[in-house]
């Protein structure tokens, strides 16, 4: 079970468990802004994996770290992160193509 430093917020329907991988070679801030009365934020490291419980309403946005500042780089909805039964690795494919398409640009 993913640690959890600060509780779900009550009332909610089941939270969904999440996987984000950052894929890229830059610290980055995973946030979730969108759900009232609770707060998330984790330091991602190149390479990690992010395992994390959330309502199915929460969207993550991921800051990518600058010398002195960190930039919005993209908001994914949870529910496309969502970790099934089989071990699907499909948030590990949606992070690489983020990836990768930061790269290209």
């Amino acid at each position: 079970m993913p640690q959890i430093l600060d509780p779900l917020p009550s009332g909610g329907s089941d939270p969904l468990l999440c996987c984000y991988v950052n894929a890229t070679s830059q610290i980055q801030i995973a946030r979730i802004t969108n759900v009232p009365s609770w707060y998330f934020e984790r330091v991602v490291f190149p390479g990690q994996r992010l395992l994390f419980e959330a309502p199915s309403n929460a969207q993550l946005e991921i800051h990518t770290g600058m010398m002195a500042s960190a930039i919005l780089s993209d908001t994914i909805p949870c529910s496309s992160l969502m970790v099934n039964e089989e071990g699907d690795e499909e948030p590990f494919h949606h992070a690489l193509k983020m990836a990768i398409a930061s790269t290209d640009s």
